[in-house]
């Protein structure tokens, strides 16, 4: 009987391939999200638009918040001189 294996081999070329919550991630971050709030969601592609949207939302807020900001008064005081 002829034996198919080989003496040594070489492991650096293997890709390991698992399933799951606890498989390794190589590259890109792996959210998980809570049932309640991934039901929401039909996709990743959703989850990306909803946040992305809650992004600018924000972004657009803080810039308006800075723009309400009352002068101090040392910038009033250099545009009276």
């Amino acid at each position: 009987m002829e034996d198919e294996l080989r003496s040594e081999y070489d492991l650096n070329s293997l890709r390991v391939r698992k399933f799951g919550p606890e498989r390794k991630s190589f590259g890109k971050t792996t959210i998980r999200l809570e049932p309640d709030v991934a039901e929401v969601f039909p996709n990743a592609d959703a989850v990306n638009e909803a946040l992305r949207f809650l992004i600018r939302v924000v972004q657009n807020n803080q810039v308006s918040a800075l723009a309400k900001q009352p002068h101090s008064s040392s910038e009033e005081a250099d545009q009276t001189s």
